[in-house]
């Protein structure tokens, strides 16, 4: 597949800027690949569309407040965006500083005046590894608490403010399980309302973590879609959501791309998923079409960006045939459009049957 074929029109008015007042009140577009009918809803009428006693697995990570500012020695501004840590400490980050060059070559920055940052090394994928001077609590994780913001895409095209710090986050997120510097944007839109619904109407959630990188919003750059090298993200799956992952039935659902490249690589992995051993590793599973997914029969998701795996992975699904959706999956997208829904993280969500 060539890449110019993932690419298509998006007005930037449709680039949701603000999520919606209520998380549930976003719109919902559910597509029936068996009919191959499309219908319209909002978000809390997803019940509707569910099979008796579907089992929901989502991602329950959460977005650390990633975004740094410090100041270089010269007195220039300089934008840290924390990745995720480097295995040669526990103070050295791999980060992205912006202006990347200028820093590099003042070879450190501090941040509020009060902690100092070392640029040790620019590594070959554009990232830099930064050690943080922090003697007395070596907890970065700390420090991004106290100092950063969240981490908003760039296509947010605003400052974070205070009510980002909740709606960045799905209502589920586990504060011990604080990893990720972008969130899982398909669980954005749940309420603990709607959830209870759920689970008094007879459905199940099954949590698992896969720390959201960066990577996650960089555009394929090669000519050739298979030529494209996926980055990698760790993951766990606990010993109860690997027992229900092995179960063809009732229905599995995915909550957002994130979760389903995780159960998709573990039951690429296990010839046994029933074992009750909770696992943690890495994934760099590309989805794209043709692919014959082995864990998930409904997803859940946002609207993708452009030339990006995501719409690969999106594509994937919507063929029940193992091939290529891309075209319906650019019909459904220009209907969306035409009906004025709004696209990316703040936006939108879309469910395939």
């Amino acid at each position: 597949m060539q890449t110019q074929e993932l690419q298509y029109h998006l007005p930037e008015e449709r680039i949701a800027q603000v999520p919606a007042k209520r998380r549930d009140e976003s719109r919902l577009l559910v597509h029936d690949r068996s009919t191959g009918n499309t219908t319209h809803r909002r978000f809390h009428e997803l019940p509707d569309f569910l099979p008796s006693g579907t089992r929901i697995f989502r991602n329950d990570v959460s977005v650390i407040k990633a975004r740094l500012q410090g100041e270089r020695p010269t007195g220039g501004k300089v934008e840290c965006l924390l990745l995720r840590p480097d295995k040669s400490s526990a103070t050295t980050w791999r980060c992205l500083l912006k202006p990347g060059a200028k820093t590099e070559k003042a070879g450190s920055f501090s941040l509020s005046g009060q902690y100092e940052a070392f640029v040790v090394d620019k590594c070959s994928t554009g990232e830099y590894l930064v050690r943080f001077d922090l003697p007395r609590d070596p907890d970065v994780h700390a420090l991004a608490e106290r100092l950063g913001t969240m981490p908003l895409p760039p296509y947010v095209r605003r400052p974070a403010d205070e009510s980002d710090e909740k709606r960045y986050q799905t209502v589920y997120a586990d504060p011990s399980k604080h990893t990720a510097v972008a969130a899982p944007t398909a669980g954005l839109h749940f309420t603990t309302e709607l959830l209870d619904h759920l689970n008094n109407n007879g459905h199940r959630t099954y949590d698992l973590t896969l720390s959201v990188g960066a990577g996650t919003f960089r555009p394929i750059e090669t000519k050739r879609v298979e030529d494209h090298v996926m980055h990698a993200e760790t993951y766990s799956i606990p010993s109860s959501t690997r027992i229900a992952l092995s179960e063809p039935t009732p229905p599995r659902l995915a909550v957002g791309t994130t979760t389903a490249r995780a159960v998709e690589h573990h039951l690429g992995q296990t010839e046994d998923g029933s074992t009750d051993a909770p696992v943690t590793t890495e994934t760099d599973l590309f989805i794209c079409p043709p692919y014959a997914f082995r864990g998930v029969d409904i997803l859940l998701t946002n609207f993708h960006l452009p030339e990006s795996t995501l719409l690969c992975l999106v594509a994937a699904f919507l063929s029940p045939d193992n091939e290529n959706g891309l075209p319906l999956l650019k019909e459904i997208y220009d209907q969306a459009l035409s009906l004025h829904y709004n696209f990316y993280s703040y936006g939108d969500a879309m469910l395939i049957l």
